[in-house]
C-alpha cells in the first residue's frame, strides 16, 4: 500500500489519540536529545505507527487491552515481523503502564532510542 493512502488515516489518528498516547506524546515532542525526533501516528509501509523515530529506526506502540486478544496479538506479530524486516525495531508498551507512570515509560523510550543510535 502506498504511504499517501495511509496519510488521511494517520491525520485522523493524530486528532483522536488515546489518553495514554497523549501522555507519551507530551513527553516525546519536547526532545531532551536534539539528535532524536519522534513523529506521532506516522505511516510506514502498510501501517500507521503510534510513534516513530526515523533516526533510531524505532517504533513505539501503545497497546490497550484489545491487544491481549489472540486475533489482535497475531496481527501485531505480523506487523512487528514486517517492521523488523525493514530494519525497524518495535517496542510495545502496555497502556496501563503509561497511565501508571508516563515519565518512567518515556524515559525507557528515550533510553532505547539513544541506545539504537550507538549501534
Amino acid at each position: 500500500m502506498r504511504p499517501q493512502i495511509k496519510l488521511p488515516l494517520a491525520r485522523k489518528l493524530r486528532r483522536e489519540m488515546t489518553p495514554p498516547e497523549v501522555m507519551i506524546w507530551s513527553r516525546l515532542k519536547g526532545a531532551p536529545n536534539s539528535e532524536l525526533r519522534f513523529r506521532r501516528q506516522h505511516p510506514v509501509g502498510p501501517y500507521v505507527l503510534d510513534f516513530y523515530c526515523a533516526k533510531a529506526r524505532l517504533a513505539i506502540e501503545i497497546d490497550g487491552q484489545i491487544h491481549g486478544l489472540a486475533v489482535v496479538a497475531h496481527k501485531d506479530e505480523q506487523r512487528d515481523t514486517w517492521l523488523r524486516s525493514q530494519g525497524i525495531d518495535v517496542i510495545r508498551i502496555n497502556a496501563a503502564d503509561v497511565m501508571a507512570d508516563a515519565d518512567a515509560v518515556a524515559g525507557i523510550i528515550w533510553d532505547s532510542a539513544s541506545a539504537r543510535l550507538q549501534r
